[in-house]
């Protein structure tokens, strides 16, 4: 049994609040949160000071010969360093704007996310309104695949002003796209690492040629030949007579769904991003995958097997191109863990 003095060694080890120095615990999470939980610096005057009258207090009651350490001497495990600057609400140092995103609550995020869809609603609305100025032109460029003879009617006298404003409303979303897309990665880039930010920018390009490219493509092919192709029936005694709104909503309805269709590769490359999707499992159901996209080209398309084959072949090479970019994003995760490894065996 130990008698004599307690040497300065055989203290036990306390936590320094005025240096908010801590004895390494580990970096599993219910240690980060403890350390979390513990004062940090500056934050009140009045415990650091009681912390260390408290702790005069034991040193005396443990060792009566023991003098105090001075005042102004800097503390032992904070190797003379001064404290970090206090931010001026008594909370220590301000922390970075990452550190916050990430530990933004649930009930922010619902917050961060219902101002995207109000920003993107009122972009669509504005958009909207300015293409109906122009909505002659906008109708004369969906008229143009049609047939030249073919005459378009309306039944109601309420049909022809209500399709104008759905075209107009169509319009605003095709001319908002672009701020519409980065408002969605905007609400993405909190969960995103530094390089990734980075290429938001070109994503956001990326989605909208897609979008353009399927559109082009269903205005220039799929819509005249379809067209074509169910027009073909009229005979003597059988006449089409089309109303605007059945023609403007189906050309309308072919041009949004090509050009969502051909943003598979970007799909690809967000489902990637949060680990739902790899391309091990693309390869894989690559047979069940092909079924699909025929399915969904016969669904899509006029009722003839050229139609059917003008979607289904491009769907087929977007299907390729998706496993690429899912393969490296793995690639990219993958290295980015590897030097995280070297960085802490290092």
């Amino acid at each position: 049994m130990h008698l004599g003095p307690i040497t300065k060694a055989e203290l036990p080890l306390t936590i320094d609040p005025a240096q908010n120095t801590y004895p390494y615990e580990g970096d599993s999470a219910p240690k980060r949160r403890r350390r979390k939980a513990k004062p940090a610096a500056g934050e009140s005057p009045a415990q650091p000071a009681a912390a260390e009258a408290a702790s005069t207090a034991a040193g005396e009651a443990v060792s009566p010969d023991a003098a105090p350490p001075p005042a102004d001497a800097p503390s032992s495990n904070s190797g003379g360093t001064p404290p970090p600057p206090d931010d001026g609400a008594g909370q220590g140092p301000e922390p970075a704007a990452q550190d916050r995103e990430k530990r933004m609550p649930f009930l922010d995020h619902l917050e961060e996310l219902r101002w995207r869809i109000i920003w993107s609603v009122l972009a669509v609305i504005a958009a909207a309104v300015g293409c109906y100025f122009f909505i002659d032109e906008i109708i004369a460029i969906l008229v143009h695949p049609a047939p030249k003879d073919i005459k378009l009617i309306f039944l109601s006298p309420t049909e022809a002003f209500m399709t104008y404003i759905k075209v107009a409303a169509y319009a605003g979303l095709v001319v908002s796209l672009p701020f519409v897309a980065w408002q969605f990665w905007r609400f993405v880039m909190p969960g995103l690492y530094e390089k990734e930010r980075r290429a938001v920018g070109p994503i956001v390009v990326f989605t909208v040629l897609c979008f353009l490219v399927g559109a082009l493509f269903a205005y220039f092919l799929i819509i005249p030949f379809g067209l074509k192709f169910l027009l073909s029936y009229q005979t003597d005694f059988l006449v089409a007579n089309i109303t605007i709104g059945k023609y403007l909503g189906f050309v309308v309805t072919l041009l949004l769904v090509f050009g969502l269709v051909f943003e598979l590769p970007v799909l690809a490359y967000f489902l990637s991003l949060i680990g739902v999707l790899t391309p091990q499992f693309l390869r894989s159901k690559r047979r069940y995958g092909i079924l699909i996209l025929f399915i969904v080209a016969a669904v899509l398309t006029p009722p003839d097997a050229f139609s059917q084959m003008m979607l289904a072949i491009p769907l087929l090479i977007l299907y390729e191109i998706s496993i690429l970019v899912s393969a490296a994003v793995q690639r990219k995760r993958k290295r980015r863990e590897a030097e995280r490894e070297r960085e802490w065996a290092g």
